[in-house]
């Protein structure tokens, strides 16, 4: 049986409008969800459905209105947890200008393990292993404001990796990139979950994204309404398109080509599996 990373229980957060307490609104409404060690989970949902506030509660930046949060068991709303919960379960936001603290790019990875109080050697062998891991070591002593949007994405996930952590959690770490940039964030989170075995927990809305996690978690209106594999979750169109979501775009294609009668299967998920499905029509 594999070990859980990140658990809720009937997880209920809510939040006063304009401050005032008789004015609340609900944004996460008793989820209940379960994410293995070393497993690629990305998490789907339009704005608004309360995916960024699930995230934020995995890191323990928001804690429970109602119900519980663990990570590696340990419980989000014990004080004396919030510490380790933060070293174990690392963060990436949208906007990497907003993670970047230095005028070098090692001395920003280091940033993270000399808050630890990790010697400096260790620090060194750390910083240098993950730029590697992240295919940036050769611009470590570069300026982080001269670096693209998605080198300096994988800097801050580089900082998050140098404190050794057994989750990442990464808020739409793509949104402000442009199509090279995320290809470079996906590309390096792809790789150090399959070969260094982090957790990963993607939140975003491009649907392309999504396509090689191992398990698709879909939110709406707080509600986590739906869960499975990405062949599960795409090749129910009906149900993405009901909820506002899109579907990548060959997927959506097969869904077509099906209602207009051409027996293709709308289990496609990319270009080459629709090119060989296109190919055995008769």
């Amino acid at each position: 049986m594999k070990e859980s990373m990140i658990k809720c229980q009937d997880l209920i957060f809510e939040y006063s409008v304009n401050g005032e307490e008789k004015s609340k609104k609900l944004a996460i409404d008793n989820v209940s969800l379960n994410i293995d060690k070393g497993e690629f989970v990305v998490v789907l949902g339009h704005n608004g459905s309360g995916k960024s506030t699930l995230a934020k509660h995995m890191n323990a930046l928001l804690l429970p209105s109602g119900g519980k949060m663990y990570v590696l068991n340990m419980d989000t709303q014990d004080d004396k947890n919030i510490w380790k919960i933060r070293n174990e379960a690392g963060m990436v936001f949208q906007n990497p200008d907003n993670q970047l603290v230095a005028t070098i790019v090692e001395d920003d990875v280091a940033f993270g393990p000399e808050n630890l109080g990790i010697e400096p050697k260790e620090i060194r062998k750390r910083v240098d292993e993950a730029l590697k891991k992240v295919d940036m070591y050769e611009y470590k002593k570069n300026a982080p404001h001269l670096l693209s949007g998605g080198q300096k994405q994988r800097i801050a996930i580089a900082g998050i990796l140098a404190m050794r952590p057994e989750c990442i959690i990464l808020d739409e770490p793509t949104a402000m990139l442009d199509p090279s940039g995320r290809r470079e964030v996906i590309n390096t989170i792809k790789d150090i979950n399959k070969n260094y075995g982090i957790t990963i927990i993607l939140i975003t809305h491009y649907m392309e994204e999504a396509v090689e996690a191992d398990r698709i978690v879909i939110m709406d209106e707080g509600k986590l309404i739906k869960q499975g594999t990405p062949i599960d979750i795409f090749s129910d169109v009906y149900t993405m398109k009901k909820i506002g979501l899109d579907v990548p775009q060959v997927t959506e294609l097969a869904y077509e080509l099906e209602k207009s009668g051409i027996n293709i299967g709308t289990d496609i998920l990319t270009i080459n599996e629709m090119v060989n499905r296109l190919c055995q029509l008769k």
